[in-house]
């Protein structure tokens, strides 16, 4: 097995920087647990950015691959495959009835896919913008880092797609007044990831509902990072008692393999039609396999209700730190999707977690942003729960913070 150094030299050698140098090598996962080049184990807190939501290599996603592999991988989408549909009525039986699906490889292809179908549905009427939050993330490709509503993403790449406008997030008198005669659709996520681990609040969701309803235009959730089960629904806007027009999944959708999807109800399930859209292995038989696998875990093994459970617990324990440390400001998020928020860098204390043993992210600059495995159980979030004690004290005391 290549040693860390030698995996780095490669990585320098061969592949773009886009990403900043990794300070480990991994090597082999299990359950809620990954192992480094040198053999030491971490908790992953993190699990591939909400991708492994039914942990690493869950033996039934495992098998469902392996079936699937030995059997048929890829056919192009000019014939149909069996794995596909089945996915899709999975999809649609647990969100929006009497939709459809498109299926697609990532989460910035299915976002693609939301401002194409939103464009389309308003080009009769001139309508295509489309209203995004400020500090939302919806992925890198032009549009979608464009519908981001983040400079920071966006420096360099001008000038930008035109056609998107910005709001403020958890402010409804900001998206009506963003609204024109060109709006198309208003693009939201039910919880900011990227943006700090932030809900949106029952008010701000069942406002833009009705609002989009008064305006006709159409509502689209992005569920890229807090769907399939995340926060303790399938899906974080089924918190809110309302229903988008159309949202859009990806990360644990596969369980680490590619895969993405536009979920479309029946207002615009049929705006699609041939050569509107497309993608080469959207929807391949073995792709669909490992979604159907993760959607039928979730469910045998009751995972939104230890989403929960867990993560109620989880959140008790992080707030008991609050009082304890001048420099963790609250505890925010909904189910497994959690962020500890600082009044400083959150960086240095995520390097401190990992020393320990713990993975978890920093984001927006001051939050520790916690996505672990959705199958995870009370002896495991006691061991993190400890490690992030530890953690916190060894911070606290090198950053030479919160004397008396």
């Amino acid at each position: 097995m290549s040693t860390r150094e030698e995996i780095q030299n490669l990585y320098q050698q061969y592949v773009m920087t886009t990403y900043a140098s990794a300070s480990l090598a991994l090597v082999r996962g299990k359950g809620a647990y990954v192992w480094d080049s040198e053999g030491k184990r971490y908790l992953d807190f993190l699990a591939g950015i909400s991708v492994m939501n039914v942990g690493h290599c869950h033996p039934k996603v495992v098998k469902a691959l392996r079936k699937q592999a030995g059997q048929l991988i890829h056919v192009s989408n000019l014939y149909h495959n069996e794995n596909q549909p089945r996915l899709a009525q999975a999809l649609v039986e647990r969100s929006l009835k009497g939709g459809k699906c498109f299926f697609c490889n990532s989460g910035a292809e299915a976002n693609e896919g939301l401002i194409k179908l939103a464009r389309l549905w308003g080009s009769g009427q001139g309508r295509f913008e489309v209203i995004t939050m400020r500090n939302s993330f919806h992925g890198r490709t032009l549009a979608t880092l464009t519908a981001t509503g983040q400079e920071k993403v966006q420096k360099g790449f001008h000038p930008l797609p035109e056609g998107f406008v910005y709001a403020d997030f958890n402010n409804l008198d900001s998206v009506r007044s963003a609204i024109s005669g060109k709006t198309a659709a208003v693009l939201v996520e039910a919880v900011q990831g990227e943006g700090g681990i932030m809900p949106a609040t029952d008010e701000f969701m069942k406002g833009l509902r009705a609002l989009c309803d008064e305006k006709n235009i159409l509502l689209l959730v992005d569920e890229v990072q807090a769907g399939m089960g995340r926060t303790g629904t399938w899906f974080a806007w089924q918190h809110y008692g309302i229903e988008p027009d159309a949202f859009s999944l990806a990360k644990a959708l596969g369980s680490g393999y590619p895969l993405g999807a536009v979920v479309a109800g029946p207002k615009v399930a049929d705006v699609f039609q041939p050569g509107h859209h497309a993608s080469t292995f959207g929807g391949t038989p073995l792709a669909c396999a490992a979604g159907l696998a993760v959607v039928e875990t979730i469910e045998e093994e009751g995972l939104l209700e230890n989403v929960r459970k867990m993560g109620d617990m989880f959140r008790s324990e992080l707030e008991k730190l609050v009082p304890k440390y001048k420099w963790i400001q609250c505890v925010r998020g909904r189910g497994l999707m959690i962020g500890l928020v600082l009044n400083c860098p959150a960086k240095d204390l995520q390097m401190s977690m990992q020393e320990q043993g713990l993975l978890a992210l920093a984001t927006a600059n001051t939050i520790i942003r916690f996505l672990p495995p959705l199958n995870i159980d009370e002896k495991i979030v006691k061991r993190a729960a400890s490690i992030i004690r530890k953690a916190c004290r060894s911070f606290d005391k090198q950053a030479g913070v919160n004397k008396q």
